[in-house]
């Protein structure tokens, strides 16, 4: 094209301008481009297909789908849109083969052009499926939701390979990526939508793929459902009246769906601006208030406007009120009356008043609402001060003027005091008196009354009247005659009582009666006298009369002038009469009334005898009265000796007595003299013959025995036996020592009843005489010359036990005579020590002998057949049982060990069997109290032996326990090493040597084998467990090498980690991941946490090792802060589960606590006697401790821990084992329908009735029995147990508020997880929703109907329309479903002093019948699972509250098919029985009745049924 210059350069430019527009244009637009191309499928016929395809370009393309060529068009057929016509998704409903097998073309096209992507469609039948075909196994089912909760739509496929999932919603693809996170599919295929939208309300469905085809599932709609709520206000704006200057916070709470923005106005005036509004809530704050104000809260959304008004009324404190009148006055009470004084309404009106003639406090009289009140209660003829104030609302204004009046008179309610008389003239007396202590008034005058004849009535006695003085005098009197004088005073009201008589004799100069005559017992044998004297100065001397009883002959006795005396030589536990007059030098004056006073009672000892003699020592015994106990000393008295005698002993053995001589032994109380009550025996000491020790004449064969020489015997005495008596000496500072001199010196009384004892029982049982203190080795009826001790023969009866090596003894000769009166003994001296050395014997150190030869060769064949046992166990083992795959009781019966057990190895051989020390059991200082007194009780006699135990507050148990050997004398030089000490936690818990547990060392450091640990003895088990201290910072790395050197497999942690807030073990393991300690790295692979106990799963793995080690930790969290569980029942589970899980292999179980002997001992000695209990038949508690504080000092620390041992085994044995694999349920209900062997009863009701064997005592319901709590009980008989009662927050003043009939339940993993209540009162609904509120539950379920058989079973304690308020709290009605077995009701709560809302949810269940059990427990089961799923979805921390009517048996029902079900699905056990017995600890009557137990198993056994793996 040609252009011309001359044209004009316009048009050259306007040309150029186009042609770039043109450019930039083509730029920009584009031929479509696929963003989602369809893949080919293989469906199903009958089934589903969809092909999605989706383009892009500019403009936009608009995709359709062809076949052949063709637009798709059939009813079959469907085409769903979207990005505004740019993608497209084939739909194809349902299938059909072979007619849907094609290739379908999809087409883009726009502006510039068209492209087509197509996909193959093939359609099998279901005969043709390949095997992998992907299956839909559970498919969505119809969801609703409320917006903005979380919906979850589920879905599982199978086939091979593993399909993959998608989702469709509304037959369009679900793509969780463009939902930033809203919208997740879950690993397990689900589909989980948050935060829901109405906008994801439609129809699901999802979908499985892989290489074989594609499957739908059937569609299922979501729906979102939108509340829509006026706004309505929950706390209303309340209206208040303050102090001028004051300040005021106005909250004002509105509810509604949408929430309602809240805003406050004044008149017409905004005071909350427009950009601020707050949603629901508006506190309005007012501070320096000046004038009284209208303030309007209004609350609006998009359903209206609403408002309410809060009146603030500026009051100050009201005036005085007038001065109060008198209207009226009696002796004890004012009226008074009062004008207001004040324009305002007042509250009410306050009293104080005060008595102007005492010094004390105001009395206040408060709530007074009238202007005229009536004081009662004050005293007569008294001033009184009296003021009247007002209160408003605002508080207490100014009191009044006061008033001052006096009340009335009354009679006085005194007599007249110190009367006395004395003669003027032979007719004249003169009386004198004081006023009395109470007038009541002023005295108007005293009346005197006088007579000859005292026992006539007053009223006919002679009368005086006095005005006001306080003396008189009565002339005309009879001489020497006793006249007998009373005096009243009286007031204008009227007279006051009598004063006490006295006596005057009608003779001039005479004394008058002594005054105000006591007498008080002193001792057994006196009584003292005291008085007043009468006021004449002229008495020369006293005269006393005394008589024993009524019938006694009278006594007297005469002394100068005092104002006591002392009667002696009385007779104890006797009543005395006295009378008293004085006398002057003109004759004997009146004498006072009789009294009467009763000695002390004498307790003297009785019984006074001889026990035995012997040739230089006597034995003497008394007796008390039963409960005498007193620290008085008594003497004893013989031959001008005396020896002091402890008030409480009844024995004493007297020494350094001459053979064959007479003693006149007396016992008398140490203040007596020989005149005193005393009792006197007579005895003769025995002859002096044995005079010669016996001697050693060689040691004999075998080596534990050793022949000695008899002496002769020079006596003529006739004697019946000999007795050849062994004394083990006792070791004390590494050096055996003999306490006696003598064996005369030695008290033989037990030794002699052995004797006796023996000759009962026969040879039959001398072996039970085994006992580590002295024993009597062999009897003769003539001695022989020679004897070989320790030959283990038996003599007459004893068994000449051998001696032991290392262990010293002395022994001797003891002589029976016959013919004696008391039983009579001579003794020969002692031998000479004997002492039987090790066949290789080592040097001494620090004198004691080097056992270690000895214990090394005995350990090592012990050590070599426990092993060749282990084995034989290993392999029976892994005969007999199936894989581990869970730790499960019982999974393993224990075969019979053949060894014998430690414990009876003390018991024979007297020492420890791990150390062959000795041991102070064969100390004869330790005495009556061994292991021999406690033999093993069998298991039927174990409840019969407790109570004896635990009779008189636990006296013998008291006895027994302080008894147990404290095993103290073993060395622990290890533990005192300086390098060492810091690795104790307790400077006085320490580690034997003979028993500690040995690491290994490290080269090049001290001390690197030492831990703070000990081995201690199983049954039949030496080293079955290792006790050790809670591990310190800085021997973590020693506790695990111990751990993996003793290949020990579990731990036990008896304590938390802190307590009381002290640290009682240090955190030893990591808390997530790995930490490495010294040379040991831990990791942490699991952590299950239960209510009372946790288990954690540890990988050990040591530095330099290829090997990798499980150890489960086992840590219970339920023993208490002080003492010991309250029950057995929570410990004995976790002991179970403990053993459960330890493999027969591993080694020594490793317990601790904190210090590792309290809890530990009781965990040990449980264990061992459970396993004894499986063989035996019989329990050991107190040998079993005696052995364990050989091995580690303090075992079992407390008489409280001892005593919880005896609970626990007690309840083992009561219970029996319960717990079934979930796999035999089914056959062990089966076993319990079985009527018992020698019962009428089946398995069933015996195991119910079992339950009922541990009733309460009523101590447990403290405030549930007081006064004040009782009415709040639905039943008098189900009440909370003190200990796990809910207490609610006490409101001030009003007593009994903390208290409401419910019970905290622990759950399965959870303390604390349920709350266990009757069925509200109306009286305790408020009581209800404050329980609610406190404890943060947020989930209620109620097994009840309201009324049930005519009676009402619960309270309707919720409000159905509309909004109620409970006390504190607005319950707002939410919303209510009606379910095919269940009804649930939301409610907000609102705490209308904070505005604070939370909503709870109610599930009642509707289908429990009015009488029994339902008849399946499918529908109970669904419904345990909803609340619980309900409360994991919404609820708070706190506990789901349960009731029924009573709150114990279908709440027990629902608590414990809770517990019994989590368990199954965990640990794949069952034990209904255990659980129950759980509940019943914190609840009474949990699970009320047999057909209710029974249902528990029939439901788990339902539940079972739904598992395929457990029903097959």
């Amino acid at each position: 094209m040609l252009i011309s210059c001359s044209s004009g350069m316009a048009s050259l430019l306007l040309l150029m301008t186009i042609f770039l527009l043109l450019l930039v244009d083509c730029r920009a637009e584009s031929l479509p481009e696929f963003i989602k191309k369809p893949a080919d499928q293989i469906g199903v016929s009958g089934g589903v297909a969809s092909f999605v395809c989706q383009a892009t370009g500019d403009p936009k393309p608009r995709v359709t789908w062809n076949k052949r060529g063709k637009k798709v068009n059939s009813q079959r057929f469907e085409t769903i849109e979207f990005d505004e016509s740019a993608g497209a998704v084939l739909r194809i409903q349902p299938l059909r083969a072979p007619r849907d097998e094609n290739v379908y073309e999809c087409v883009a096209q726009n502006a510039h052009g068209e492209i087509t992507v197509s996909a193959k469609l093939s359609v099998l039948r279901e005969d043709q499926l390949p095997p992998g075909f992907p299956n839909i196994d559970m498919g969505p089912q119809l969801k609703v939701v409320e917006r903005t909760r979380t919906a979850t739509m589920l879905c599982a496929a199978s086939g091979n390979p593993d399909p993959e999932i998608t989702w469709f919603k509304d037959f369009l693809p679900v793509d969780p990526g463009t939902s930033n996170g809203r919208i997740k599919q879950l690993r397990s295929g689900a589909l989980q939508i948050e935060n829901s939208d109405e906008t994801d309300q439609g129809k699901y469905e999802c979908v499985a793929t892989n290489n074989a085809g594609v499957r739908y599932s059937s569609p299922a709609n979501l729906y979102v459902r939108v509340r829509r709520v006026a706004p309505r206000f929950s706390i209303l704006p309340i209206s208040q009246e303050i102090m001028p200057g004051g300040n005021v916070n106005i909250t004002c709470v509105a509810v509604g769906s949408p929430m309602p923005y809240v805003k406050w106005m004044m008149g017409g005036e905004d005071l909350t601006p427009e950009d601020d509004m707050p949603v629901g809530r508006n506190v309005l704050e007012l501070t320096n208030i000046k004038e009284s104000a209208n303030y309007t809260c209004v609350a609006m959304s998009s359903l209206g406007v609403i408002d309410a008004i809060a009146q603030i009324t500026v009051k100050s404190l009201p005036k005085a009120p007038g001065t109060p009148v008198v209207t009226e006055t009696t002796a004890t009470s004012i009226t008074i009356t009062w004008d207001s004084g004040n324009p305002d309404p007042v509250s009410y009106y306050v009293i104080e008043y005060k008595s102007k003639s005492q010094d004390g406090p105001y009395q206040i009289k408060e709530d007074i609402t009238t202007t005229r009140y009536s004081i009662g209660g004050l005293s007569p003829n008294s001033e009184y001060e009296i003021w009247v104030s007002a209160v408003n609302s605002i508080g207490q204004g100014p009191p009044s003027e006061p008033v001052v009046t006096r009340t009335g008179e009354q009679a006085p309610a005194s007599s007249p005091r110190n009367v006395q008389a004395r003669m003027l003239s032979s007719t004249t007396m003169i009386i004198q008196w004081e006023e009395p202590v109470e007038p009541n008034g002023q005295i108007r005058g005293y009346r005197v009354y006088y007579t000859m004849e005292p026992d006539h009535p007053v009223s006919n006695w002679l009368k005086h009247n006095v005005d006001d003085s306080l003396l008189t005098t009565v002339s005309s009197l009879v001489e020497d005659e006793t006249y007998t004088v009373r005096v009243l005073a009286f007031t204008s009201v009227g007279d006051g009582p009598l004063s006490d008589p006295i006596q005057v004799k009608t003779q001039q100069g005479v004394p008058g009666q002594p005054m105000n005559f006591r007498a008080e017992a002193k001792t057994e044998t006196s009584i003292g006298l005291t008085w007043s004297p009468s006021r004449q100065e002229n008495i020369v001397k006293y005269e006393l009369y005394y008589k024993e009883g009524d019938l006694g002959k009278e006594v007297l006795k005469s002394f100068e002038p005092m104002t006591s005396y002392t009667v002696e030589g009385l007779k104890p536990n006797t009543e005395y009469i006295f009378r008293l007059a004085a006398r002057s030098q003109q004759g004997l004056g009146a004498w006072t009334p009789e009294i009467r006073e009763r000695t002390r009672q004498s307790i003297s000892p009785k019984n006074f005898k001889v026990k035995m003699v012997m040739k230089t020592s006597v034995l003497l015994s008394w007796e008390f009265p039963e409960n005498y106990n007193s620290p008085i000393p008594y003497k004893i008295q013989y031959n001008g000796h005396n020896v002091d005698v402890d008030g409480r002993t009844t024995k004493k053995l007297i020494t350094n007595l001459k053979p064959k001589t007479d003693y006149n032994f007396i016992l008398t109380n140490r203040g007596n003299s020989m005149g005193g009550l005393q009792q006197n025996v007579v005895a003769r000491t025995a002859p002096n013959m044995l005079g010669q020790k016996p001697m050693m004449s060689k040691k004999a064969e075998p080596e534990s025995s050793i022949t000695f020489q008899m002496p002769a015997v020079e006596t003529s005495e006739l004697v019946r036996s000999y007795y050849i008596v062994v004394v083990p000496l006792k070791k004390s500072r590494g050096q055996f020592v003999n306490p006696w001199g003598s064996p005369e010196d030695m008290d033989l009384e037990e030794l002699v009843q052995d004797i006796a004892k023996l000759q009962r029982r026969g040879l039959r049982h001398s072996r039970q005489l085994d006992s580590p203190k002295s024993y009597i080795a062999a009897r003769f009826r003539t001695l022989p010359t020679h004897f070989t001790l320790g030959d283990q023969k038996t003599y007459d009866g004893f068994e000449n036990k051998a001696l032991e090596i290392g262990q010293r003894y002395v022994f001797f000769i003891l002589a029976v005579l016959e013919g004696a009166e008391s039983k009579m003994f001579a003794a020969s001296p002692y031998s000479d020590p004997i002492q039987l050395d090790d066949p290789d014997p080592q040097p001494i150190i620090d004198g004691e002998e080097g056992l270690i030869w000895v214990i090394g060769p005995v350990l090592a064949v012990v050590f070599i057949i426990c092993i060749v046992i282990a084995i034989l166990l290993y392999k029976n083992k892994r005969k007999n049982s199936e894989p581990r795959t869970k730790c499960l009781l019982n999974n393993a019966e224990i075969t019979p060990h053949h060894p014998m057990d430690p414990v009876e190895m003390r018991r024979i051989n007297f020492q420890t069997p791990d150390s062959g020390l000795s041991s102070p059991l064969s100390d004869p200082e330790f005495g009556f109290e061994s292991m021999l007194n406690h033999p093993p009780i069998p298991i039927a006699e174990l409840a019969e032996h407790t109570e004896h135990l635990k009779a008189n507050d636990n006296l013998k148990l008291s006895q027994e326990y302080e008894s147990i050997d404290p095993g103290q004398q073993f060395t622990w030089e290890h533990s005192n090493l300086e390098v060492n000490k810091p690795k104790n936690r307790y400077a006085n818990v320490i580690a034997y040597d003979h028993s500690r547990v040995i690491l290994l060392p490290i080269e090049g450091i001290v001390g690197s084998d030492y831990i703070n640990a000990n081995y201690i003895d199983g049954y039949r088990k030496q080293n079955a467990y290792i006790a050790t201290q809670g591990a310190l910072p800085e021997t973590f790395g020693d506790f695990w090498r111990m751990v993996w050197e003793q290949r020990s497999a579990t731990i036990v942690m008896m304590t938390k980690l802190e307590e009381k807030s002290r640290i009682k073990c240090d955190q030893y393991w990591p808390s997530r991941g790995t930490d490495t300690y010294g040379m040991i790295q831990v990791t942490l692979l699991d952590t299950i946490e239960l209510a009372t106990f946790c288990v954690r799963t540890f990988s050990l793995h040591k530095n330099g090792s290829s090997e990798k080690r499980e150890v489960r930790q086992f840590q219970f969290t339920a023993w208490p802060d002080h003492g010991v569980p309250e029950y057995p029942t929570p410990f004995l589970a976790f002991l179970r589960r403990v053993k459960t899980c330890n493999p027969p292999d591993a080694g020594p179980i490793v317990v601790h606590c904190s210090a590792g002997v309290g809890r530990t001992g009781c965990f040990i000695v449980i264990d061992a006697m459970l396993e004894r209990i499986k063989h035996e038949k019989t329990v050991d508690i107190y040998g079993h401790v005696t052995l364990m504080r050989s091995q580690r000092n303090y075992m079992v620390q407390t008489e409280d821990q001892y005593s919880f041992i005896h609970d626990a085994l007690l309840e083992a044995v009561a219970c029996g084992n319960t717990e079934v694999p979930a796999r035999n349920l089914y056959t062990y209900i089966q076993k319990l329908a079985q009527i018992e062997v020698g019962e009428h009863v089946t398995g069933m009701e015996l195991e119910f009735k079992r339950l009922a064997n541990s009733k309460a005592h009523t101590s447990r319901f403290i405030s549930a029995n007081l006064p004040c709590n009782k009415f709040k009980n639905r039943l008098v008989n189900i009440m909370p147990y003190e200990t796990t009662r809910v207490c609610l927050q006490p409101i001030r003043g009003v007593e009994g508020s903390d208290y409401i009939n419910s019970s905290f339940i622990d759950g399965y993993r959870q303390q604390k997880a349920y709350i266990a209540t009757q069925g509200p009162l109306s009286e305790t609904t408020e009581d209800f929703w404050r329980m609610l509120w406190e404890n943060n539950s947020t989930i209620v379920v109620m097994l009840t109907k309201l009324r049930e058989m005519g009676r009402e079973k619960c309270h309707q304690y919720w409000p159905a329309e509309r909004s109620a308020r409970y006390q504190y709290f607005v319950v707002d009605p939410m919303a209510e479903y009606n379910m095919p077995q269940y009804i649930l009701r939301e409610f907000k709560v609102t705490d209308a002093r904070d505005g604070q809302s939370r909503t709870v949810r109610q599930f009642q269940f509707t289908d429990w019948p009015e009488q029994g059990v339902p008849k399946s427990g499918e529908g109970f089961i669904d419904f345990i699972g909803q609340v619980h799923k309900t409360k994991e979805q919404f609820g708070q921390d706190g506990p789901i509250s349960v009731h029924c009517s009573a709150g114990v048996g279908r709440t027990g029902v629902f608590i414990t098919l809770s517990i019994v079900l989590e368990r199954m699905r965990y640990e794949g056990v069952v034990d209904i029985f255990q659980t129950v017995k759980m509940l019943r600890t914190q609840r009474p009557a949990m699970v009320q009745t047999e057909d209710e137990y029974q249902f528990c198993y029939q439901a788990a056994l339902e539940y079972l049924g739904s598992f395929d793996h457990y029903a097959t």
